[in-house]
């Protein structure tokens, strides 16, 4: 692979072997530029003063015991001092990996069993829960970085902990690019979370590969705003951008990303469905709040543009009429729309992790903002497929990134080869070679198939697929995403079929749409109230026909129950990255599916 073609005229830094040297060589031409910001610029820092504070609390970490392949774990929210000792702990050849501030003190306790780690970097607020969690563990060390409790080492404490003669360039050039840079512990949909181990290898592969295929700028502007245990911001708004010298934005909680947006003025946008799926919700409740007259306008405007995306998604050629028309939309509307978000500046719309609903694509290439759907996982360092540059075929997850193998078995299964493959799941080589098989293939557990182009679309997951008493396979996972995005106020739902006649679905409040729902219908807020007011019994009702109106007959929805619970990221239903753990909601919910079955119902076809 010729990288010196493929990233012409991008940073030098990308060409390097580890994450050290290119941080070191980005610090060497991007000391001025801010590297890490908050909201406001409470806090903004510099490529230099970052560098400088590596340095310092590198020098830290050595003095308290950390060195070459050592583990650290790092809970906290998404502000900057998880950057600096993050890459401080890297630069000393260690292994630190973060862990959800969602996870209970026995999941944490897993986590740093697991990973074998003596020092573990916290902040005021989540100590209690390590304290209680790292009992009975080989963590020795806590340093805390925002303050200065009792048992614990502050940052202050850190540098003063700096052994005398460490030389921290010597240390940081000798960390080897097949070294161990992190682990990324799965979600854990079934059983406990494996551990991922990327290596810099695999990391500066995927960097390369994804910046060759044009995905990427020197003068960036992201949001971290998820969780820094996901791969997606680890990759995109950490290692990226220390090798593309991005200023990063550190939003603290995700709701309150659209607050950061304006501030920040990202050049690049990334969402998980769920970002897309609200952000079009709140839009469709602002435009239906416009005056009459201005509310026509702005459908008139988006349907034309619907129709000018869905002929160029066919290849067909687009009236001179309606390419004016919608011309027009975006100058008068759209790209004012854009600018009130905070998103004019965006130059790149990406979305990944799950399935998005074609209608939510759609809707916002009509905006002027094209999304791009990735796919990948933590196995294979983020990213593998994406759209070619000028190109999005939507439907798909794109093309093969540059230096990335990509086959479908004879099962379906999507099959990935190269540098960017994980170098295992720790401490389980059974289930490593389970994984990766003697060729060097991942089996990423994905169905999926190749069109003529070599665009790879996502069936579904492999041990997720639905086959109803009558054998017929379904994709539980489609069927939920139209179920969703068929009302504001469906926040999560899983479809039960599999071995059934039928096809029923349970349904989560989203808490925004259900709040706007009541009060736009007076009535009382509660989830106990609203779970029972006919209004929004009618408004689910509606939505089940909706959505089964785009379903074939045996994808459809026959029944649907409206439970009274929230299901927060991390518990007994939902992973900390949102994926549905449908074992557990199918044990726990088990007496609301039979009632759903219990009246009998249409045979399975």
């Amino acid at each position: 692979m010729d990288w010196n073609t493929l990233l012409e005229g991008t940073p030098a830094a990308l060409r390097e072997d580890t994450l050290c040297a290119a941080f070191q060589r980005t610090i060497a031409e991007r000391g001025d530029v801010v590297a890490l910001r908050t909201k406001g610029n409470a806090v903004s820092i510099t490529w230099r003063e970052y560098g400088h504070r590596v340095a310092r609390y590198a020098a830290g970490l050595a003095g308290l015991g950390v060195g070459a392949g050592d583990t650290v774990a790092i809970l906290m929210i998404n502000r900057p001092e998880f950057n600096l000792l993050d890459t401080a702990a890297i630069h000393l050849g260690a292994v630190p990996f973060s862990m959800y501030n969602t996870s209970t003190a026995e999941q944490i306790r897993h986590l740093l069993v697991d990973s074998g780690a003596k020092v573990a970097i916290t902040q005021t607020a989540f100590l209690p829960l390590l304290r209680e969690a790292a009992a009975g563990t080989p963590i020795a060390t806590i340093v805390v970085v925002d303050g200065d409790a009792e048992g614990t080492v502050s940052l202050a404490g850190l540098e003063a902990a700096a052994p005398a003669g460490f030389d921290f360039e010597a240390t940081w050039r000798a960390v080897p690019s097949d070294a161990l840079l992190t682990i990324i512990y799965t979600s854990g949909t079934t059983g406990a979370p494996k551990g991922v181990e990327i290596t810099h290898t695999n990391m500066m592969f995927e960097l390369r590969s994804f910046v060759a295929a044009g995905r990427s700028y020197t003068d960036s502007r992201v949001i971290s705003f998820l969780p820094h245990a996901h791969i997606a911001d680890r990759m995109a708004t950490h290692y990226l951008a220390m090798s593309m010298g991005t200023t990063v934005t550190a939003c603290p909680d995700p709701r309150q990303l659209f607050e950061h947006v304006p501030d920040a003025k990202p050049t690049e946008f990334t969402g998980v469905p769920r970002v897309w799926e609200k952000l079009k919700a709140a839009l469709e409740a602002r435009f239906a709040g416009e005056a009459p007259e201005r509310k026509a306008a702005i459908k008139g405007a988006l349907e034309a543009s619907l129709a000018k995306v869905r002929l160029e998604q066919a290849g067909q050629p687009v009236p001179e009429a309606l390419a004016m028309g919608v011309g027009r939309a975006e100058q008068m509307m759209f790209a004012p729309l854009r600018a009130a978000l905070g998103l004019d500046q965006s130059r790149g719309f990406y979305v990944g992790a799950a399935p998005t609903p074609r209608e939510v694509l759609e809707f916002f290439h009509a905006l002027g903002m094209p999304i791009t759907e990735v796919w990948g996982m933590s196995e294979l360092s983020c990213v593998a497929t994406t759209m070619p540059q000028g190109r999005i075929k939507i439907g798909t997850v794109g093309k093969a990134m540059p230096g990335v193998e990509l086959r479908i078995a004879d099962d379906g299964e999507v099959l990935v080869r190269g540098p960017l493959v994980m170098r295992g799941y720790r401490n389980l080589p059974q289930q490593t070679a389970e994984t990766i098989d003697a060729d060097g293939w991942l089996h990423t557990g994905d169905i999926g198939a190749l069109d003529d182009e070599g665009f790879l679309k996502i069936v579904d997951r492999k041990k997720e697929i639905l086959i109803n008493a009558a054998g017929k396979n379904m994709s539980p996972s489609n069927i939920e995403a139209r179920l969703k995005t068929s009302s504001p106020i469906i926040g999560q739902a899983v479809v039960i079929g599999d071995a059934r006649p039928y096809n029923v679905a349970l349904l989560v409040l989203d808490p925004d749409g259900a709040a706007a729902f009541a009060k736009a219908h007076g009535l009382d807020p509660s989830p106990a109230a609203l779970v029972a007011a006919p209004e929004v019994q009618a408004e689910l009702d509606r939505a089940m026909a909706s959505a089964n109106s785009h379903l074939s007959r045996v994808e459809q929805i026959k029944r649907h129950a409206l439970l009274t619970a929230e299901w927060m990221p991390g518990g007994d239903e939902l992973t900390p990255t949102m994926k549905l753990r449908r074992k557990p909601i199918a044990q726990k919910y088990a007496a609301q599916i039979e009632a759903l079955y219990a009246g009998g119902g249409e045979p399975a076809e």
